[in-house]
């Protein structure tokens, strides 16, 4: 095994960021690679060096393995670290990297190519005694071929991609109708993320629990497990929430996916991290599902509950150390739960979001941990996945997790783009979760279209809103003024001084008044109109402490903190107990508001590339209709008629 002091880490984002730091506590001399859309990135800036490899396009830059190792080697990077997506689980990629005289951090290329196909890996599993959902994961991919075969099955199955991972090319089907175009998109999907359009058939497993086993080998034959991660909490087969441990584990259930897991690491000669994932049904039988050949997204979970670094024995490994644990050293404390933070919009069916960042600031509490790859005027690329950040609550108890982690999203701030926020708080307070009954028809049971809805600022947050961007309107005269006394502010010989803010949010409009009240204090009154009804609601804010992003504010004597940024006169984003909104001042704006596109026309709701169009000038449709497959974000997106036309 090859020595090295420096690693390039193929890889940009948190996950990037994250073992960048790791690397550099252990004192190596660490290279990062980006594209055009990455320049300004954070994983850029705190590594030693950074290399350009292309355009922003992934298929351009971050998924062409000899742009990598050819930074590697012009660098002087002696080793390679892939992170997760793009080229992690590439078995080719792997072998190149060997081949150029570098140390791929990972398992082998033959251990990749195995258990990156669900077919072979399911077939190499059955052989090694590894409990397997029935299915087929046969050489022949006919189109008829796999509808004979899923009527052996019956329904409901899944059509999985053979390749690759994380939901894309994996469709849920329960009426034999829909198969044989869920196998179509489901081919099409995998093609397009992963460069193969081999398919599997599976029994689903119906509201099962997602349990996965964190597996850990050396070359000396030591195979350990650390545990496992809960991971049920999901939305179109793409994890959400993951926790460790399992809140519903029992000993001997651990033990005995514990030791399923290691069979099927030591069935491929595993080295390096790994993850053996089950599904997990309500009488306690467990199915193998994959297993991921590379560090997962979830790690910080189980470095939280065991106390290890992943990535420092990740680089341990792969510098040919053994890795110095037996199975009885392992041991589980406290509770951890993960959730991950996504530039996306819940109350549009989660489509991803783009855009400039205005303001990051994470929050900074005991028991909380967040590991994130943005930065405050960062532009978000739609070439990428939309996951930003990941905010873990940790404590003695999984209640203690929880609320830390509900209390550390809350004071969290991403202004800029949609984000998915509120949902996670929304996901950590329903009772379901709280009582541990998830399965992985959590989302889907508890969750309507209503409750994804964004919900319309209440009138204090407007009234605070609305004193900020006035004091701050008034900072700005005052920087420009010469000789003008601050005692000054809000003083009048006339009249009362009265100011006014307009604000509209759908159907609901807040015409407000505001009048100063003492030092710092001000009267503010609104006629808040909606489509039939009117009220005309007081209250009084004090203004005890005006900060860059931060204010302390008394709402009728009750203390507040809001965070805040004006990207320009009469806007203003706010964020108050987690509760955030983008107010625009109508009075400065001219009353100019955004109009609604309408009309019947079809707008594309992402930046992407349209892959297929299915209607053609003078047909009729429906609403509802598909009227044309987008993809973005490494996703294919239905778009579909909103009327008859």
């Amino acid at each position: 095994m090859k020595r090295f002091n420096s690693i390039l880490i193929a890889n940009r984002g948190e996950i990037a960021c994250r073992v960048i730091r790791t690397a550099k506590e252990l004192g190596y001399r660490v290279v990062a690679v980006y594209s055009d859309a990455d320049a300004a990135a954070p994983h850029v800036q705190l590594a030693d060096e950074a290399v350009r490899i292309g355009p922003g396009p992934a298929g351009e830059s971050y998924l062409l393995a000899e742009r990598i190792i050819e930074a590697a080697i012009a660098s002087g990077a002696e080793a390679i670290h892939p992170g997760y997506g793009f080229l992690s689980e590439n078995a080719a990629f792997a072998a190149a990297v060997e081949a150029a005289g570098l140390v791929f951090i990972g398992p082998s290329a033959e251990a990749i190519e195995v258990m990156g196909n669900k077919a072979e890996s399911k077939r190499r599993m059955i052989a090694a005694g590894v409990p397997c959902v029935p299915g087929y994961q046969g050489h022949d991919q006919s189109d008829q071929s796999l509808l004979i075969e899923a009527a052996k099955i019956r329904l409901p199955l899944m059509v999985k991609a053979a390749a690759g991972g994380g939901g894309r090319g994996m469709r849920l089907v329960h009426d034999q109708a829909e198969l044989a175009t869920a196998i179509k998109l489901a081919r099409a999907e995998a093609e397009s993320a992963f460069g193969s359009g081999e398919l599997i058939l599976e029994k689903a497993i119906i509201q099962p629990r997602h349990v996965e086993i964190q597996v850990f080998a050396d070359s000396f034959g030591n195979t350990v497990h650390l545990g496992e991660r809960d991971c049920s909490v999901q939305r179109r087969h793409q994890k959400v929430i993951e926790e460790a441990p399992c809140p519903i584990m029992t000993p001997e259930l651990r033990e005995q996916m514990g030791q399923s897991a290691i069979a099927a690491a030591r069935s491929v000669n595993y080295r390096g991290a790994g993850t053996v994932e089950f599904l997990l049904d309500s009488s306690g039988a467990f199915y193998f599902l994959e297993m991921n050949t590379r560090l997962q997204v979830e790690h910080p979970v189980t470095e939280l509950v065991t106390g290890l670094d992943l990535v420092a024995l990740q680089i341990a490994v792969a510098q040919g150390e053994p890795l110095g644990l037996e199975q009885a050293d392992i041991r589980l404390e406290g509770h951890a739960i993960e959730v991950r933070l996504y530039t996306e919009d819940p109350s549009q069916d989660f489509l991803p979001a783009s855009g400039a960042v205005e303001l990051w600031q994470p929050a900074s509490a005991v028991g909380l941990r967040i590991d994130s790859g943005i930065c405050s005027g960062q532009s978000m690329s739609p070439f990428y996945d939309s996951m930003v950040a990941k905010l873990v609550g940790y404590g003695p108890t999984r209640e203690v997790a929880r609320l830390r982690l509900i209390a550390g999203l809350k004071e969290t701030v991403l202004f800029g783009t949609p984000n998915n926020a509120r949902f996670l708080i929304q996901c950590l307070e329903k009772q379901q979760f709280i009582d541990a009954r998830v399965t992985t028809g959590f989302i889907a049971e508890e969750f309507s279209q209503a409750d994804l809805a964004d919900p319309l600022p209440e009138f204090s947050d407007v009234a605070v809103a609305a004193v900020l961007e006035l004091r701050l309107e008034h900072n700005q005269l005052f920087q420009r003024a010469l000789g003008v006394s601050h005692n000054l502010r809000d003083w009048t010989s006339a009249s009362s001084l009265v100011s006014r803010k307009k604000y509209q949010f759908d159907e609901l409009s807040y015409d407000l008044a505001i009048s100063p009240e003492g030092s710092d204090s001000y009267r503010v009154t609104g006629m808040v109109a909606a489509t039939d009804t009117g009220e005309s609601p007081t209250v009084v804010v004090t203004l005890s402490q005006l900060q860059d992003t931060n204010a302390q504010l008394l709402v009728d004597g009750k203390a507040i903190t809001a965070t805040y940024r004006s990207p320009k006169k009469g806007q203003l984003y706010c964020s108050i107990e987690g509760r955030s909104a983008f107010f625009k001042d109508l009075i400065i704006l001219d009353g100019l508001v955004d109009e609604a596109v309408g009309g019947g026309r079809v707008i594309s709701p992402m930046h992407g590339l349209l892959l297929d169009v299915l209607v053609v000038p003078g047909d009729l449709v429906v609403k509802g209709q598909v009227l044309a497959v987008l993809e973005a974000m490494k996703m294919h997106y239905e778009i579909t008629a909103e009327i008859d036309g």
